[in-house]
């Protein structure tokens, strides 16, 4: 589990706690106005504000000192005056209760932060498995990423991306799974675990894109089944009214799935939808997702196959210079930005993974150049559909030409991607309707590979 920690108050200054400040200055602000004025005018009253103030900032055990303290100043304060200008038990009174709600409140308040921050702990955790962290040079890679999610909350979507070593030259992967939820991150967790299971296996790129095609139909149907066993309620005559009983029964359970697949499913997602049923119309479209997606490969030279000097680390990474292999699944083509300008890929003639039934034939390989000094970029619809508050797209291509006739520099990794990611957020107002993946990769340099050979060791 998940350790929670308890960070109650939001007002921190180099890493210490500073929001027992402003009720405590709150407090002798209102000691030094009742001081200050005469006859029937009082302000001693209004230390209620002060646990009130301590609730909304500080922790429980602060908060308590507050209304114990602002108790005390109410005695000493009011009690010091003639007896004909004291408040007295009322005030006494109201102070005292305004202590005890501040603290139950603030009680509340703080159980539901540990909470926000355990499921915030639990998203981020979930992110990081399915957009795993890599290093910045990654077997004879440079690469950079920024994923930017519609809800920024929510940190994760149904975008996704990764490199995956292999004996066959490294393969990436970014694609982006239709709808949104928790539904739409299942889909992305299971494509990538089949991307990196088959990725490293098999030595064709195009074997890579059916496995991809096999699993999600292979999701769907599974996910279209289980949602016909929560339907099975009340049907066969009460039979199988247990919430819990998993039994098949084709009777029952293929005609739904028929009709599921055939209809159903649409109509109940947008029923959910105009009922305003979020979780609804997410568990209608499960048996129905599909991704569009990019996959490419690297595969290396005729050196670096030998099993001898890929397996020695003195000869440092592999050469992968023969230029890349692409599927492109419905897919944005991937835009190839260097010194020479910015050039587009072909797009290719593939249907979305999910939808390959559809004509019975897989998509393309494709092959094409990347020079050293040119670097791959993918992207997901985030940035090609941006659009500003006239509704006009955001132009990906001629910004980065422009861009890039300024200083040629802005075709490394990094930098490319901090330009796309600053340029989609200025353009959007940074109000991004959709989830933005931006994913840029080059051969590392010379220099860079030089830096990775491990030196020789001496012994002194």
């Amino acid at each position: 589990m998940l350790g929670i920690r308890d960070r109650s108050s939001s007002l921190h200054v180099h890493g210490h706690s500073v929001a027992w400040i402003p009720p405590l200055v709150l407090l002798a602000m209102i000691c030094l106005v009742d001081w200050n004025t005469v006859g029937d005018f009082r302000s001693v009253s209004w230390v209620v504000l002060v646990p009130a103030v301590a609730a909304a900032i500080c922790g429980v055990r602060i908060t308590a000192i507050y209304s114990l303290l602002a108790l005390i100043t109410y005695l000493l304060v009011d009690y010091a005056r003639p007896l004909e200008y004291q408040v007295g038990l009322p005030g006494l009174i109201l102070v005292a209760l305004s202590g005890i709600l501040a603290t139950a409140a603030c009680c509340v308040r703080v159980r539901a932060d540990r909470r926000l921050r355990h499921m915030q702990d639990v998203v981020e955790t979930t992110r990081r498995t399915v957009l795993r962290p890599l290093p910045s040079r990654w077997y004879g890679l440079d690469h950079a990423a920024v994923y930017l999610p519609a809800d920024s909350a929510a940190r994760v979507g149904g975008d996704f991306y990764d490199i995956q070593p292999s004996p066959y030259g490294p393969r990436i992967v970014l694609g982006d799974v239709q709808g949104k939820g928790l539904g739409a991150v299942a889909v992305a967790s299971v494509l990538l675990g089949t991307f990196r299971e088959s990725g490293y296996h098999e030595p064709d790129l195009a074997t890579v894109a059916e496995r991809l095609e096999i699993r999600i139909r292979r999701h769907r149907s599974h996910m279209a089944r289980i949602q016909a066993a929560r339907d099975r309620r009340g049907a066969y005559d009460g039979t199988h009214d247990n919430p819990y009983d998993s039994t098949f029964d084709p009777a029952y359970d293929s005609r739904y799935y028929q009709d599921h697949t055939l209809g159903a499913a649409n109509a109940g997602y947008y029923a959910a939808q105009a009922e305003d049923d979020v979780a609804g119309a997410d568990t209608w479209l499960d048996s129905e997702r599909f991704a569009t997606a990019v996959l490419v490969g690297f595969p290396p030279s005729a050196q670096d196959t030998d099993p001898h000097k890929s397996s020695n680390p003195r000869y440092g990474p592999p050469d992968f210079s023969r230029g890349i292999h692409v599927v492109n699944f419905g897919h944005d083509p991937p835009l190839v930005v260097g010194p020479c300008g910015v050039r587009e890929l072909p797009p290719g003639d593939g249907l979305p993974v999910g939808m390959g039934d559809l004509t019975g034939v897989p998509p393309q390989l494709q092959h094409a150049s990347l020079a050293l000094d040119e670097t791959l970029l993918l992207f997901t619809d985030g940035v090609t559909e941006a659009r500003d508050a006239d509704g006009t797209f955001f132009p990906l291509r001629e910004h980065i030409a422009a861009a890039l006739a300024d200083d040629p520099g802005v075709a490394e990794p990094v930098r490319l991607v901090q330009l796309i990611r600053d340029a989609t957020l200025r353009h959007t107002g940074g109000q991004l309707a959709d989830d933005t993946t931006v994913f840029a990769v080059r051969y590392a340099t010379t220099a860079g590979r030089a830096a990775q050979r491990p030196r020789p060791r001496r012994d002194l």
